[in-house]
């Protein structure tokens, strides 16, 4: 029988905190790279802090959405929460750099199944009519995180310390752990059956090989090492689809691809990773270089697009649950997208900074509107007993997307600056400081520059939003049921976890 409304809406604050924190971990960390690389002295393998917990939640997506389907999402839900608070335990007493990436891997994995989970469990407890709303919920904590993990992890390391970073997840881990055990329902597993090993070996071989592959291409130094990446990569993604195409239960089925819906939403999943996850991470550099604004005031443009995302998660899961109409909305979101980068492409440097703010908003509005709703829309087309398969390919496509598509527009960004740099100016150590304190005609040159290098990248992802707008259309019309026929659940407090 379906939940009663207490049980539901305790459920949905667990899993809400559980989601934050899972979030939040990703971008608190950001503002105390630096301090713990000098703390540990090793700044040489800074970036390993980042790299290692990205890899690892990547990889392991379609492994624990697997595991929930055969095992239950409420056990790897409960084993991830566990797992994620003794990691971040060691994280903050870790003595050395080494032990501290061990331990944000592990973290990296049971975030995944953190998040993975959280979209399974709320699949299965609500009706297809009721799942907007709880998943835009749900899915709010990753844009509110985005916004206050800088500023919070940068107040905690002044104020407590670096190790208070990822110590301040465990009493908040333990509150939720204790919730979670009591709201989260027993949900009975799908079909019994053998773990596809092989698959997930290969799969995961493939894909640490090619985020690596993308991560090393950038330097120079490591362009040999990228090749070989590439090449493992290559050999163990031939091996993984030979595989799934003869394994009885794989953990990725190729079928699934063949599904209309399905393989609109996860194409959609994949244009909001390429058009809007990868360029955000450079806007800042790029209203400091051409628009001259500081650090500070520069980080109010990608503030204004979560912000947008923020608000059309929350508004459009609300009017879909309330109609269960939800096609509309990716074909109005996707056009959105696709007009806002291209207006970006358009504007001249020198505006003021609440244009491009405002731009931006619209690409996020935009995208909001169908970034939690494609969930609730591809697990409605998805068999009961593959719940977490096709909930982790969503999460999976885009990930993939967001991460081969920053390595190419830092790529681009980086060639193309350097290549028409005025003489004087070396780009390898050019900061907007040395900028800001040049001479007019300087600045004036640099801004240019800059416009001129992101104008292509701008109207590129433009172009994928508008590829967006074909996968939207390819959605069928109809409307999401409202059938509590299929709900099933038992009290956990009768079952082992």
């Amino acid at each position: 029988m379906p939940l009663s409304a207490l049980r539901l809406r305790l459920l949905v604050a667990s899993l809400l905190v559980v989601s934050f924190l899972g979030a939040l971990d990703h971008t608190v960390v950001s503002t105390s790279l630096a301090t713990i690389a000098g703390s540990l002295g090793a700044l040489e393998q800074l970036s390993w802090i980042v790299v290692g917990y990205t890899l690892a939640a990547t990889a392991m997506l379609p492994v624990l959405g697997k595991l929930g389907d055969v095992v239950g999402p409420r056990r790897v839900f409960l084993i991830s929460l566990v797992g994620f608070i003794a990691a971040s335990l060691v994280c903050g007493f870790a003595p050395s750099m080494g032990w501290l990436i061990a331990a944000r891997v592990v973290q990296g994995m049971c975030s995944a199944g953190l998040q993975l989970m959280s979209q399974t469990i709320i699949a299965t407890v609500t009706t297809p009519r009721q799942r907007p709303r709880y998943m835009a919920i749900i899915g709010a904590a990753f844009p509110i995180a985005i916004v206050v993990g800088p500023v919070l992890g940068g107040l905690i390391t002044d104020f407590w310390g670096w190790p208070w970073v990822f110590w301040i997840n465990v009493p908040v881990g333990i509150a939720a752990l204790v919730l979670a055990l009591v709201a989260v329902p027993h949900i009975a597993p799908g079909v019994r059956a053998r773990f596809d090993v092989a698959g997930a070996i290969s799969f995961t071989i493939a894909l640490v090989a090619l985020v690596l592959g993308v991560t090393w291409v950038g330097d120079a130094s490591l362009r040999l090492s990228a090749a070989v990446a590439f090449a493992v990569a290559l050999a163990a993604f031939a091996v993984f689809f030979a595989i799934e195409a003869r394994a009885q239960t794989p953990i990725l089925p190729l079928p699934l691809f063949a599904d209309r819906t399905i393989a609109a939403c996860f194409a959609l999943s994949a244009i909001i990773g390429i058009g809007l996850f990868a360029v955000t991470s450079y806007l800042p550099t790029y209203f400091q270089m051409a628009y001259r604004t500081t650090a500070t005031v520069s980080g109010l443009v990608p503030i204004a697009t979560v912000l947008g995302m923020l608000v059309s998660n929350l508004v459009t899961g609300h009017l879909v649950s309330r109609t269960g109409r939800y096609r509309l909305y990716p074909i109005i979101g996707t056009l959105l997208g696709a007009a806002g980068l291209f207006v970006m492409a358009l504007l001249p440097v020198g505006l003021p900074l609440a244009v491009p703010m405002a731009v931006m908003a619209v690409v996020g509005i935009g995208t909001g509107s169908f970034m939690n709703l494609i969930f609730a829309v591809v697990q409605s087309a998805a068999p009961r007993d593959q719940l977490g398969t096709v909930t982790a390919t969503t999460n999976l496509v885009r990930q993939i997307g967001a991460t081969v598509t920053t390595a190419v527009i830092g790529g681009v960004v980086g060639f193309g600056v350097a290549a028409r740099l005025p003489q004087g100016l070396d780009a390898a150590t050019l900061t907007p400081q040395i900028v800001h304190a040049a001479d007019p005609a300087t600045q004036a040159a640099v801004a240019e520059i800059y416009r001129d290098v992101f104008v292509p990248v701008f109207l590129a992802l433009a172009a994928v939003y508008a590829l967006g707008v074909v996968a939207a259309v390819m959605l069928p019309h109809g409307r999401l049921s409202d059938d509590t026929s299929s709900i099933p659940v038992t009290d956990p407090q009768t079952q082992t976890a």
